[in-house]
């Protein structure tokens, strides 16, 4: 449970229609396997003990005790399971028969939650043997001294991490116009389960899968939902064992259907609490028609078995990568139109220097003129060679420049630089940040006075990866007229820059964007070493990956940094040691406090992705703040 992450499993057995006897053993052998997984939620389908699939034989009296029999049975083998587990029957309740689920704990019933909503069309004919459940909570007797609460709204909560707050619907429940969930969802419930007999039909699994990941979305809370299996009758339909765990949106494990496969998965109960709290519009109402039922677990660290992306920001899938870079691409684009309508501004000057975000900053560019039948011979390209620039990069800004037919403007830095070193006094020869800040305000000098001349607009080219380490000069790269990229990751950068290659159908600019993305990132302030780039950024402050990384679970989530640590070991397990991950994370806590000051006066820009840092939107922050608690967090865990 530790980092708020509790290990979850949904259990789809081959049970034996109509023997609740075989059902409860091979119950109880599921559960026993989880618990040796460490699960500490553990859901199996409706109606498992005897089987959905029982039709008339519901209304007899022998299956129905037969059925309380084994939920007694699998409750004595519970007692020494660190879990809570949901398993599905039939019960009788004041002359009326209910679908039910039973909450079972350490040997206990915790409660017993009843079906809302009886599917009796199609191939359902649950009314006929079914009763709908009831909101307000009542005492049933199970047997002589043995009772338990009954009623839809209940929640179970952990008291050793009370965020972990769990509540229950079933089946059709969650395919209502209406679901249970979204009660259980705003009385507090934060993973919702569902005990599911849900037959198979061409096309049901899409949809059944888009259902869960959209509930669990829309609730913010993790779900789990355990199908019924092949083990059912096939009278009429088919059950397959597609059963589901999600998070927020994100389907994490999902059964291979006609397996029976048991999956398991963990959730993150914190990050739910998190992301309600962010949330304005996630209004909890009153409780008090719920009855809070308590339960303890054992505190364990869940070992992460959860896929951890280690590009948050790029999908993995090429499709969807392909998609995500041209929505992207649109979005910067449709930005740039419209602050370029709104001026009457026809011109724009891009300093460009033959990397990467000046380069998606010109293709951004080019294509907003597109989109306003604009020549691009009124985009003044700049490049504006310096102490530190080498042929590589100044060859590959010139063709550039040319094969996208923009203005190409060439202005050396060097003599204008120089005489400013002897205005103020500073040896040439003295390589300190003087030194190099000097170059970078004359280059955004020279651009600002050209936009004066033309009256145009300049267009920055920092990225948002840039912004959160500080890695700019303030009132030097730093500033411009508007901001394509101050919302687009560094990892990000690399990839539209790629699939502008991939799709421009020219080869000869597809080479030079190539060249460009093969070229070590780098200012270039210094001066190179034998021809070639002396000064490389991710030796300077460390690898762009790791720190967007560490940026979006951060600010997305607002994670600390031993969970963000953890997440990274997972994620970059092979590629870096903890010592490397502990380095750069100081380092990134260090610098994004320390630079807020340069966040704060940032120019207008447009918002591409869940993470941005504009302080008129995502991040308002104080310049001011201190980092210690945050640093004294790392020194702990190192």
């Amino acid at each position: 449970m530790k980092h708020g992450y509790i290990k979850v499993a949904a259990l789809s057995p081959k049970i034996k229609v109509a023997d609740p006897k075989y059902n409860g053993d091979i119950i109880i052998r599921h559960i026993k396997e989880a618990a040796e997984q460490e699960a500490s939620v553990m859901v199996f389908p409706e109606l498992c003990v005897t089987g959905y699939s029982c039709g008339d034989l519901f209304l007899q009296e022998l299956l129905l005790e037969e059925a309380k029999n084994q939920l007694f049975c699998i409750a004595e083998q519970t007692i020494q399971v660190n879990a809570v587990i949901f398993v599905g029957l039939p019960l009788a309740y004041m002359g009326k028969l209910y679908n039910t689920a039973a909450v079972l704990h350490r040997g206990k019933i915790l409660g017993i939650v009843p079906k809302t909503f009886l599917p009796n069309y199609a191939e359902f004919y649950e009314a006929r043997h079914f009763t709908r459940g009831m909101k307000k909570t009542v005492s049933v007797t199970l047997r002589d001294g043995v009772t338990a609460p009954m009623g839809t709204n209940q929640i179970f909560v952990c008291d050793q991490m009370p965020q972990l707050r769990i509540a229950v619907e079933l089946c059709e429940d969650v395919w209502s116009p209406n679901p249970p969930s979204i009660g259980h969802a705003l009385a507090g419930a934060n993973l919702i389960v569902n005990l599911s007999a849900s037959d198979e039909v061409t096309g049901k699994d899409v949809y059944r899968r888009d259902l869960i990941a959209g509930q669990s979305a829309r609730l913010v809370c993790g779900y789990i939902y355990a199908n019924a299996s092949d083990g059912e009758s096939t009278q009429d339909v088919v059950y397959s064992g597609h059963s589901l765990i999600a998070e927020n949106g994100i389907v994490l494990k999902e059964a291979e259907r006609f397996t029976n496969e048991s999956i398991y998965s963990e959730i993150d109960v914190r990050k739910m609490e998190g992301e309600r709290r962010r949330m304005s519009t996630f209004e909890p109402e009153d409780a008090a028609d719920y009855t809070m039922i308590h339960f303890s677990l054992k505190e364990v660290q869940t070992q992460l078995t959860r896929f951890v992306d280690p590009t948050p920001f790029v999908p993995g899938d090429k499709s969807d990568r392909d998609k995500r870079c041209e929505e992207i691409l649109a979005i910067q684009a449709m930005g740039l139109k419209k602050r370029l309508e709104h001026t009457g501004c026809k011109c724009a000057v891009v300093g460009i220097s033959g990397g990467l975000d000046s380069t998606l900053a010109l293709l951004v560019t080019m294509r907003a003129f597109d989109l306003l039948h604009i020549p691009r011979e009124q985009i003044l390209a700049v490049t504006m060679p310096g102490f530190g620039t080498t042929d590589r990069t100044y060859e590959n800004a010139v063709q550039l420049i040319q094969k996208l037919g923009a203005d190409l403007r060439e202005i050396s830095i060097c003599d204008a630089v120089h005489v400013h070193f002897h205005d103020i006094r500073q040896d040439p020869h003295m390589h300190d940040v003087t030194y190099e800040n000097s170059q970078a305000r004359e280059r955004t000098q020279i651009l600002m006075d050209i936009a004066n001349m033309y009256n145009g607009m300049v267009i920055g080219t920092g990225d948002m990866s840039e912004l959160a380490l500080g890695w700019a000069t303030y009132n030097g790269d730093h500033m411009s007229m508007y901001g394509v990229n101050a919302s687009v990751p560094k990892t990000l950068v690399r990839h539209l820059v790629r699939y502008f290659a991939d799709t421009c159908g020219d080869d000869g600019l597809a080479e030079v964007l190539f060249d460009i993305l093969d070229t070590p990132v780098s200012p270039e302030l210094l001066p190179p070493t034998e021809g070639r780039i002396s000064q490389k950024t991710e030796d300077i402050v460390g690898p762009y990956e790791l720190h967007d990384f560490f940026l979006y679970y951060i600010l997305r989530f607002g994670f600390e940094p031993e969970k963000v640590f953890r997440l990274s070991q997972t994620a970059f397990a092979g590629e870096y040691d903890s010592e490397t991950i502990c380095k750069w994370l100081k380092t990134f806590y260090r610098r994004f406090f320390s630079q807020q000051f340069k966040r704060s006066c940032l120019p207008d820009g447009p918002k591409v992705g869940t993470v941005a840092m504009s302080p008129r939107g995502d991040l308002r922050m104080p310049s001011d703040a201190s980092v210690r608690i945050w640093m004294d967090e790392v020194e702990r865990f190192l």
